[in-house]
């Protein structure tokens, strides 16, 4: 990673900002409920929902197998705290039960890091826009969102982030791949930003995404844990493993820490079914894989076409493809599809359903301003629009 020259004072500089709720994504059942975040000229049916970047297919045959098994024991307690999850993902990533903790998803999990590590009053550093549950948890425990704002190809700008880092500064995190843009850090300027974060700041290496990833993205995070004792690698399988109703998610890193972050452990809080469902989906990697591979094709061939329409679509290493434009959220709303959307009118949208990305793709031709340009390469400040509209105490902003 380059450090920067003479033009570092035009990069844009962190802000503390405002408490605040992204626009989420709603699902068809919540639309009712939440009318005002509806296009008002939307469809009146919801065809498809693609805002939570779920994957598309049902646990696998053997996972599904393994529930049924467990279902005939619901009347009984899980363990009073998680012993045998812990120990089982710890075998599967070669380290030991006590750099592991787990919790309720990945959410649940950061939420318990959140709660244990940083002091309150402190400050988070973060990249935005980012995951929603980032900038919503730092409020409700107490700590002081610092946002970053992405660079012009969509990527977290770690140099600024790290000039960001200040004696304040109580936690910072590092999604890889990025939600909601799906691009990829380079291995070495991840490695290069931790060596620059004070040992005495905790660092979230955000993976939820992780087994999207391809061979040559491929970052050896256990050996990223040995050599920095202040971070915590955060996974979960609610997205590759499709087990997102399960809230199952884990971190790892130094035992010192991550005994720190046990001390808020949920009695009761992890269901034997997670155990069950752990243990098939380890054992069924080869029919993870080929899922795997189909939702990737399937992102791949959708981006190619909607770039061929003139959408910037950032090259993405997830299961999902972000869509910036003012017209984008307005027209797949129109046509019955529900996004992630964005205060400039940009989306985000799961991807690997063929139908769904039929209908995304049928959607977006109809606006008025489709197949106005052929993209046949990435543009470079794919994120101007996004970046300026995002929310921020000076703007007022609230939602």
């Amino acid at each position: 990673m380059t450090r920067p020259g003479a033009g570092e004072h035009r990069r844009p500089a962190a802000r503390i900002v405002a408490p605040v709720s992204w626009p989420t994504g709603l699902r068809g059942s919540e639309v009712a409920d939440y009318p005002a975040t509806v296009d008002p000229h939307g469809a009146d049916t919801i065809r498809y929902d693609l805002s939570l970047s779920e994957n598309p297919f049902p646990p696998l045959p053997s996972v599904v197998a393994a529930l049924d098994d467990c279902l005939g024991k619901a009347n009984r307690y899980p363990e009073f705290l998680p012993r045998r999850l812990p120990r089982l993902i710890a075998d599967h990533l070669g380290v030991s039960a006590d750099q592991v903790v787990v919790g309720s998803g990945a959410t649940g999990v950061a939420m318990q890091i959140m709660q244990t590590l940083p002091r309150a009053g402190t400050e988070f550093v973060y990249a935005t826009p980012t995951f929603d549950g980032y900038p919503i948890m730092a409020t409700m425990t107490g700590l002081r969102p610092v946002a970053v704002p992405l660079d012009g190809h969509g990527r977290q700008d770690l140099w600024a982030m790290a000039r960001a880092v200040n004696e304040r500064t109580g936690l910072i995190a590092v999604c890889r791949p990025h939600n909601p843009t799906g691009t990829v850090l380079p291995a070495s300027e991840v490695k290069a930003f931790l060596c620059s974060v004070p040992p005495r700041v905790p660092v979230i290496l955000d993976e939820a995404y992780v087994e999207f990833l391809g061979a040559s993205d491929s970052l050896d995070a256990v050996e990223l844990v040995d050599r920095h004792p202040n971070v915590l690698v955060l996974r979960t399988f609610s997205k590759a493993y499709g087990l997102a109703g399960l809230r199952i998610g884990y971190a790892f890193g130094a035992a010192e820490l991550v005994h720190r972050v046990h001390r808020l452990q949920l009695p009761f809080g992890v269901p034997a079914l997670a155990v069950a469902a752990v243990r098939a989906s380890y054992a069924a990697e080869a029919e993870l894989g080929e899922r795997i591979l189909r939702i990737t094709t399937e992102r791949e061939l959708l981006r190619t076409e909607l770039r061929r329409g003139g959408i910037r679509v950032p090259r993405s290493s997830a299961n999902f493809l972000y869509l910036p434009g003012r017209d984008i959220a307005p027209a797949l709303a129109r046509a019955g599809i529900v996004a992630k959307r964005y205060p400039d009118g940009s989306a985000r949208i799961a991807v690997g359903d063929p139908g769904s990305d039929r209908a995304v793709l049928h959607a977006l031709a109809a606006r008025p301003s489709a197949g106005t340009r052929s993209l046949r390469r990435d543009d470079s400040r794919l994120l101007s629009l996004t970046a300026r509209y995002e929310p921020t105490a000076a703007r007022g902003r609230h939602t």
